[in-house]
């Protein structure tokens, strides 16, 4: 059964931009949000140099958003080696417990399962060099870790990275209200697809057309190429299901031609997204 949450939210010198604290009721845990720039200002705090995990986020030569997952014994110290190293990234999300009771082998463990979830969801690039190593820990820390992973989740998604959302978490959450949308076409084109929460998810087991019209335009053609390259379509199959930022470019990706997605996607009897949201 969820729950409804009480968030505390401070955005400090009222620029969210900036450094932004997260906190949950009843929770032992703390998230910053800090842009690059404002890694000093973070300096000054007490909890700085705590121990916890952290979230490298920025962009790459194609626009493509990155992520490298972290952890350290000493938070402050950990970013200023990466400030001075590494440039790939603008933003970075801190967790922490407000007490500083995680241990190296806490922060291993969530290092290593936040890096798991994010390949899961895929929602990122993740240019970890290697696969975080998962410390040994007590049936207690392990219990006491799943709750904090899924608060920090929560918390990590309000400041508005979804980096660690699967299908299943954006997906409505009572079964009974969700729809399915299909696309049957030419050029053996075959999709089944959901809406989620922030945006339109295509299926595992869809199929894309197996080319595309000569008018294209170069940014649908280099996200097909791309989807190959990240092996999320082999021989013209979705192997996993894979979230789009909308309906009309999951139906433009599917059918290899521009295409408006809520009147392309149909349920089963026929009724368009577009007739089911004007409902």
């Amino acid at each position: 059964m969820s729950f409804s949450k009480t968030i505390q939210m401070f955005i400090f010198d009222g620029n969210p931009n900036g450094r932004i604290m997260c906190e949950l009721s009843n929770w032992n845990g703390r998230v910053y949000k800090i842009s690059r720039n404002d890694l000093l200002e973070f300096s000054k705090r007490d909890d700085s140099n705590n121990t916890g995990v952290y979230f490298l986020i920025g962009k790459d030569e194609n626009n493509i958003d990155t992520l490298y997952v972290g952890e350290a014994e000493q938070i402050l110290q950990r970013l200023k080696q990466h400030l001075s190293d590494d440039e790939y990234w603008n933003e970075c999300v801190v967790v922490i417990s407000k007490d500083n009771l995680l241990n190296k082998a806490h922060v291993k463990y969530l290092e290593n399962k936040f890096y798991l979830l994010a390949k899961n969801a895929e929602r990122a690039k993740i240019i970890n060099n290697s696969i975080p190593t998962c410390s040994s820990i007590s049936e207690y820390d392990e219990a006491m870790l799943a709750e904090f992973i899924s608060n920090a989740k929560l918390l990590v998604n309000t400041l508005g990275y979804k980096f660690f959302d699967s299908i299943e978490d954006v997906s409505p959450k009572n079964q009974k209200s969700q729809l399915y949308f299909y696309i049957k076409a030419t050029r053996g084109a075959e999709a089944k697809g959901i809406i989620v929460s922030d945006g339109f998810a295509v299926l595992k087991g869809s199929k894309i057309a197996d080319s595309t019209v000569s008018s294209i335009s170069k940014s649908l053609y280099d996200l097909r190429k791309l989807l190959i390259q990240k092996e999320v379509v082999i021989d013209n199959e979705f192997v996993k299901d894979y979230i789009f930022t909308s309906p009309s470019l999951a139906a433009s990706t599917v059918l290899g031609r521009n295409a408006n997605g809520r009147i392309e996607w149909k349920t089963k009897s026929g009724k368009t997204l577009k007739s089911i949201e004007e409902t």
